[in-house]
């Protein structure tokens, strides 16, 4: 598992989400939630391998915290060391598309 290139599969998966989201909304056929859901299948496909793409921190923090709280017998540990990358890497993602679509 390398720390640099998941966060980097983490930042450019929020910049294609948030660019194609934009891109999406333009067109108003009423298809846009059909589409937007594909592109996250897409960008699931295409970069989920590397991180479980959160592309969003509550998709991972959220569960992370679940599984740590949760009294499960046999569970592992909830992986606190990694927790930053998909929480920070959407994040700058985020940022970076928002300079983007200015």
């Amino acid at each position: 598992r390398s720390t640099g290139s998941n966060f980097f599969s983490e930042v450019l998966g929020t910049i294609v989400l948030l660019v194609g989201i934009k891109g999406i909304g333009a067109v108003t056929t009423g298809l846009g939630p059909f589409a937007v859901g594909i592109l996250v299948w897409a960008i699931g496909l295409s970069l989920g391998g590397t991180t479980g793409y959160a592309i969003n921190p509550a998709r991972d923090l959220g569960p992370r915290i679940i599984h740590a709280i949760m009294p499960i017998a046999g569970k592992g540990d909830s992986d606190w060391q990694y927790s930053w990358i998909p929480v920070a890497g959407p994040i700058v993602g985020a940022m970076i598309a928002g300079l983007l679509l200015l």
